[in-house]
């Protein structure tokens, strides 16, 4: 069984605006090997239709970008997708997939089928999963920003707070620091 691991960007204080953060070689680096360590993304329907409307464009070289930016946007293409949603039914990016139903059972099904782990990169399907327990580590990049608006990390609240345990932090070149963390032990 893979584990689940929410991974974002995300400002000082808290915004998770995908605008808003440093999106250049390195920070594109470091989510291209996080991501070739996994063996699968999952994604709420919004989070994929704003993926599906530009990276596909990118890996085909049809927008002009610098090398680490573009080898992330090729490793995307073809990496496992995965798409909770009520509203949407059709997916045709490839290696996309549809998870419908039962959140928690799809969700566990999918974890138990990918032994090299899943990320999630969305904020509100994280809250979801982080309220059924479904999530086995954090990795975020906290970007030395203050955006001063939202939308912010689990906005939508959870019913109890999640003690965590300091894995590693490491600061890249640009400022940005990527934290890692693992549920704390009850």
């Amino acid at each position: 069984m893979g584990i689940l691991t929410f991974c974002l960007n995300l400002t000082l204080d808290g915004c998770v605006d995908h605008r808003v953060g440093i999106a250049d070689g390195e920070t594109h680096a470091f989510y291209t090997a996080l991501m070739n360590e996994s063996g699968a993304m999952l994604w709420g329907r919004v989070t994929y239709e704003m993926m599906e409307s530009y990276w596909p464009a990118v890996a085909r070289g049809e927008v002009e970008a610098p090398a680490a930016i573009r080898e992330w946007a090729v490793q995307l293409e073809s990496k496992p997708k995965y798409v909770v949603s009520s509203t949407r039914q059709v997916y045709p990016w490839t290696n996309s997939h549809h998870i419908a139903g039962d959140l928690r059972a799809g969700v566990q099904a999918l974890k138990d089928a990918t032994p090299a782990g899943v990320l999630v990169g969305s904020g509100q399907l994280a809250t979801a999963l982080d309220q059924l327990e479904l999530i086995d580590e954090y990795r975020f990049l906290m970007h030395p920003r203050i955006a001063g608006h939202g939308p912010t990390l689990y906005q939508q609240g959870l019913p109890t707070t999640r003690r965590l345990t300091l894995v590693s932090a490491m600061p890249l070149q640009n400022g940005v620091v990527a934290m890692h963390y693992r549920p704390a032990a009850p």
